[in-house]
């Protein structure tokens, strides 16, 4: 007994570590006045505010987004996630001759889609159409999701939700925006594969010339692809956030671009992820590749879920906006900061942007985290 209880206070700040990490959500909350909640992003978007976190220091400082490139140096990598928003909400007849909303969420086979269906009528063989799409209710899984089948396919089926649908925004955007500038302003410029029914919001900020001012001094890219699902942007509704389970969030990456990060992660080049899609595939796939050799990931589901305690392998450095309370992605960050102290500082962080009226959400303000 005496040599465990010796070992026990010797060791005690290890232990008050381990004991940390039975972690509970409500960690994650904190308080935001409605107000700093962005409605539409700035214009232009690089002129929207940057808060640059120092991990090392703990120093913070306020700079604009179009004042990135002077915190990068030539070789650095940045990589993006080139998904991009489609018009996945619908608001359909029923046949019944009532309206239903119906959003898609991923395509499981030819006709078939996991969609969220609303109001109080849902049931298995229920139909509906919106022009010459027709949908039928075949099954139904947890967490409130159903399988609907439609009568088109490929390209038809394309053409019809992209004349039909709307481009599906987060709760807390208010705001209404007309069909096709939601479309353009809820996109990040370099969205190149459709699939994502959430942007990869951290990307809003980039403009052209701030890309081509980046390109000019030595600064790398790379795309990967995470195409975004409903289950990324809601809070965590579990006391013990160990029990939280991610929605599957489907990816994809070249395998010439997997051998270029490979190379600039063994030449001790800075990896720099533009959010927290982006770090959550380098971390998923590539410490894996460090020790063997890329190849092609084509639609490969993955649910990886990172809070503190989380030892990163790859990301150095983080391009990232200030998310919701009790969030996956406040979770991340906060992981990212410091595996131990990083609620604390991501909230001391994110007090004083609130003080300094920073835009929070989706159309806010973006932080750097070096």
């Amino acid at each position: 007994m005496r040599n465990s209880g010796a070992w026990f206070q010797k060791n005690w700040d290890l232990t008050k570590w381990l004991l940390s990490f039975i972690m509970k959500t409500s960690l994650f909350d904190y308080n935001l006045p409605k107000e700093l909640i962005a409605q539409k992003p700035i214009s232009p978007r690089d002129h929207s505010r940057l808060l640059v976190l120092d991990r090392k220091t703990k120093g913070i400082q306020h700079k604009h987004f179009y004042d990135l490139p002077g915190f990068f140096k030539r070789g650095d990598v940045l990589v993006f996630n080139d998904s991009k928003v489609f018009p996945a909400r619908l608001w359909v007849k029923k046949e019944t001759g009532g309206k239903l909303e119906v959003l898609l969420l991923n395509q499981k086979g030819k006709n078939t889609w996991e969609c969220l269906l609303g109001g109080k009528v849902r049931r298995i063989g229920l139909e509906f159409s919106i022009g010459r799409l027709k949908g039928r209710v075949i099954n139904k899984l947890n967490g409130g999701i159903w399988f609907v089948r439609f009568n088109l396919t490929g390209n038809k089926f394309w053409q019809e939700l992209f004349k039909h649908g709307v481009t599906p925004t987060p709760p807390y955007i208010k705001k209404l925006f007309k069909k096709d500038k939601l479309a353009k302003e809820y996109q990040t410029i370099y969205a190149k594969k459709i699939g994502s029914v959430a942007a990869p919001t951290a990307g809003f900020h980039f403009t052209k010339r701030l890309l081509k001012k980046l390109e000019k001094i030595g600064i790398q890219f790379e795309f990967v692809t995470l195409h975004v699902g409903y289950g990324t942007f809601q809070p965590v509704k579990v006391d013990d956030i160990e029990k939280h389970k991610m929605h599957p969030e489907f990816i994809e990456a070249k395998k010439e671009v997997l051998e270029r990060l490979k190379k600039a992660k063994k030449e001790k080049r800075r990896i720099i992820a533009v959010g927290t899609t982006s770090i959550r595939v380098l971390e998923t796939i590539m410490s894996k590749f460090l020790k063997h050799k890329p190849y092609a990931i084509n639609h490969k589901p993955i649910n990886t879920f990172i809070y503190p305690g989380y030892k990163f392998k790859f990301a150095d450095c983080l391009i990232t906006n200030f998310h919701l309370p009790k969030s996956t992605l406040l979770m991340l960050v906060s992981a990212f900061i410091d595996k131990k102290n990083g609620i604390k500082i991501i909230k001391k962080a994110y007090s004083g942007a609130i003080k300094k009226k920073y835009r929070f959400y989706s159309f806010g303000d973006a932080m750097l985290i070096l």
